[in-house]
């Protein structure tokens, strides 16, 4: 069967990474926000949601009227 190199390599830092921290995800987390925190100004910031267009709200929303 043939193997996806990219996704290979995600699987063995994936395993790398989780011994390094004992396979414990609180610990794995802590480091990630620590290295998140180290680079500071230089992550890109989140766009803000869409906002939903009008015609979304009616389909979605919870006070339209049942069917009659």
């Amino acid at each position: 069967m043939w193997e996806d190199p990219i996704v290979a390599e995600v699987h063995r830092t994936r395993e790398k990474l989780a011994a390094e921290f004992n396979y414990d995800v609180k610990a794995i987390f802590a480091d990630l926000r620590k290295r998140q925190a180290t680079l500071g100004a230089r992550l890109i910031a989140p766009k803000n949601p869409a906002e939903p267009s009008t015609e979304t709200d009616r389909s979605t929303s919870s006070e339209a009227a049942p069917p009659a």
